[in-house]
């Protein structure tokens, strides 16, 4: 089952001024064709290669010998949502209700998620993710970093909404002024529906 590079959910100048038409066609068009190219080159002959792309993923993330090839799946999940957590005049303290309280209860609510969400992006040392992730244990919200394409899955939590700290993510629109990105991503871009949808369906457990 070869992985394909989705369509973004909208023109590449819907999310100018905050993210621009070049940004887009340079992150999409070459850095995520480029996850799903080298992940469909490593996955052959892996035994992985019928799985569902989140088995997929933690199995390669397990596996050390397999970390090239978990870089492009990691890579590639966080991708295909990362399209979607943004959308044309979106951003702000609009969150749809169930999620917009259980913010209030386990972060303080937006003002203190924005705070704790721009600290875990702007304090992730090189490349790069900051989220807003639901563990699944205890069904709890919490903001998390991590390195390169690792994000919550891999460690037992659910990616709620992820923001993507890597360089070719900003510099071509903030040079090296990654704060003033995180703030345009929370306060003019985040796709709060489709958080919400992520957050409806639960906590994301994948087969061992």
């Amino acid at each position: 089952m070869a992985f394909t590079l989705p369509e973004l959910p909208y023109a590449y100048d819907a999310l100018a001024p905050y993210m621009s038409k070049e940004t887009l066609e340079f992150h999409h068009d070459k850095h995520h064709k480029a996850y799903v190219d080298k992940g469909n080159e490593l996955i052959a002959g892996t035994g992985l290669e019928n799985l569902p792309l989140e088995e997929a993923m933690v199995a390669a993330y397990k596996d050390k010998s397999k970390a090239g090839l978990f870089n492009q799946l990691g890579q590639h999940f966080n991708h295909i949502h990362f399209w979607h957590w943004m959308k044309k005049d979106g951003g702000g303290s609009k969150i749809p209700g169930r999620l917009e309280a259980q913010i209030k209860s386990d972060l303080e609510g937006f003002e203190g998620f924005k705070k704790k969400f721009i600290e875990g992006g702007t304090t992730q040392f090189g490349s790069g993710w900051a989220w807003l992730a639901m563990d699944n244990a205890s069904g709890k919200l919490e903001i998390m970093k991590t390195p390169n394409g690792e994000n919550p899955v891999v460690h037992g939590k659910t990616a709620l909404l992820g923001v993507d700290v890597w360089e070719h993510s900003y510099y071509i629109d903030y040079r090296n002024a990654r704060p003033k990105y995180l703030e345009a991503f929370v306060d003019n871009l985040i796709n709060w529906d489709y958080v919400a949808e992520l957050y409806e369906k639960g906590p994301m457990k994948i087969a061992a």
